[in-house]
């Protein structure tokens, strides 16, 4: 069993919304990851996908972008993003997945020797927060990414790996200690895996171990369209 990631899809079978539009790695970026997909991933792997599924906005809609699973082996465990608007009642989501798909809101899973837990997240402020909305939005975020570990907690019984998929970046570009870091190592956390970051990578890796914690960033359009197999 293995575990691959891959996050921002951004899918949108609506043709609304294109990702070609911004060329490079965008172009016929679904084709290329669905290929790789079907060269690397059998059906006992895991694979997970960190949020920015979806440009829908509702539901009904985002369920078009979703059989875009459907026939990809493994295991699929989602987040949501800061771009699915359509994930708002999790029983709902969970009932519109493929099968053998699963999504996380501040709970966890146990699959194999690995547990996968997770939530959302939010920006990690390089000095202060931008706003006090940010703030709120921060705070509210650790009490998720609590439950959240926690579940995984109760779920270790045997010295499974804990990966914590998050969709925002754990720390900021300075690499800085911060609550989510401090929540993450108390929680004996092996993998944080995320996305959100495109085009430039700047002060982010796609793979290093802070921490004590192996990080991997996983936008698509970083990853030139190949999934990632998480490995320590």
């Amino acid at each position: 069993m293995k575990v691959y990631a891959i996050s921002d899809f951004h899918l949108c079978n609506s043709g609304e919304k294109p990702m070609e539009i911004f060329g490079g790695d965008w172009t016929d970026y679904q084709e290329k990851i669905k290929q790789d997909w079907k060269d690397k991933v059998k059906e006992e792997d895991v694979v997970v996908i960190c949020g920015d599924i979806s440009w829908a906005m509702k539901l009904e809609t985002a369920k078009n972008d979703l059989k875009y699973f459907d026939d990809l082996k493994g295991y699929k465990i989602f987040i949501r993003g800061n771009h699915d608007y359509w994930w708002q009642s999790i029983s709902a989501v969970r009932n519109s997945l493929p099968n053998n798909s699963f999504a996380l809101q501040n709970d966890a899973i146990k699959i194999g020797k690995y547990i996968f837990c997770g939530t959302r997240g939010w920006t990690v402020p390089e000095k202060q927060f931008a706003t006090s909305e940010d703030k709120k939005i921060y705070n509210r975020e650790l009490i998720r990414l609590k439950m959240a570990l926690e579940s995984a907690k109760h779920l270790k019984t045997n010295g499974e790996i804990i990966i914590c998929m998050l969709h925002y970046p754990p720390y900021n570009s300075n690499k800085e200690n911060n609550e989510i870091i401090k929540l993450l190592q108390e929680y004996n956390v092996d993998f944080c895996i995320f996305g959100h970051i495109h085009a430039c990578l700047g002060k982010y890796k796609l793979y290093e171990k802070l921490f004590g914690i192996n990080f991997y960033l996983t936008s698509c359009d970083l990853l030139k369209n190949k999934l990632v197999e998480i490995t320590k």
